[in-house]
């Protein structure tokens, strides 16, 4: 499959350098798109002389936002899949052969699970791990599907779910994680978990904090209940 990594990047130009590095030795072969959410630093700037392919966004749409720029333009270029990379540097690239794999294999969309090896050294805060397992259940609850790892932000997607998610995925709240991933099991495609690792950010800031992680959480819950009764979506295969 011709496949793109597409990596959302919001203020990251202290460490998307280093990411971009670290991408095009381990995956020569891909060609990368880096979505710059409105950022005011020079995020699209180093992005550029890394050699990557830029979209710059007016303002910031959030991940959800970004990615479906990203995936409209794969859609557009006739890329078969997309692999969404965080520009942080907590995803390992030399992981994405994981992902592609399980693509090969006939899921739809393979999700990167943090938790999934029985030994991962990823650990999160007690209310973070409180809210993370809330949604695991309402995620099963909704779907009727066990998925782990839920929130993951590093994630592989077939030429189905790409078609589906381009047009579907939310701009807002948790799009990009918990209401892609509900829209991809309610159109009956199939989501594989493989387990992989996670490093510590390597500079900038994270995007979630305090009250705005449990705005964005009970967001999320709401999009959860309210695609229970939304009409399921196809790819129109």
């Amino acid at each position: 499959m011709r496949t793109l990594l597409v990596i959302p990047a919001f203020e990251e130009e202290d460490s998307l350098a280093d990411v971009l590095t670290e991408v095009k030795r381990e995956l020569p072969s891909l060609d990368i798109l880096v979505i710059d959410d409105g950022s005011t630093d020079h995020t699209a700037a180093v992005a550029r002389k890394a050699g990557a392919l830029v979209c710059s966004l007016p303002f910031n749409l959030g991940v959800g936002g970004a990615l479906r720029t990203g995936f409209r333009y794969a859609m557009l270029n006739g890329y078969d899949s997309c692999v969404q990379l965080d520009a942080d540097g907590q995803h390992l690239p030399s992981e994405v052969p994981v992902l592609l794999a399980g693509l090969n294999q006939g899921a739809d969309l393979v999700i990167g699970n943090r938790f999934g090896d029985g030994v991962s050294t990823y650990t999160v805060g007690v209310a973070r791990g409180v809210a993370m397992s809330f949604l695991r259940l309402l995620v099963r609850v909704a779907s009727g599907e066990k998925i782990q790892d839920t929130t993951s932000g590093f994630r592989a997607f077939g030429p189905r779910s790409l078609k589906l998610l381009s047009s579907g995925i939310s701009v807002e709240y948790m799009g990009d994680t918990v209401e892609a991933l509900l829209l991809v099991l309610r159109a009956g495609l199939i989501v594989e978990e493989v387990p992989t690792g996670m490093r510590q950010r390597s500079a900038g800031r994270p995007s979630q904090r305090s009250f705005r992680l449990v705005y964005r959480y009970l967001c999320a819950v709401l999009v959860i209940f309210a695609s229970v009764g939304r009409p399921v979506q196809t790819t129109g295969d």
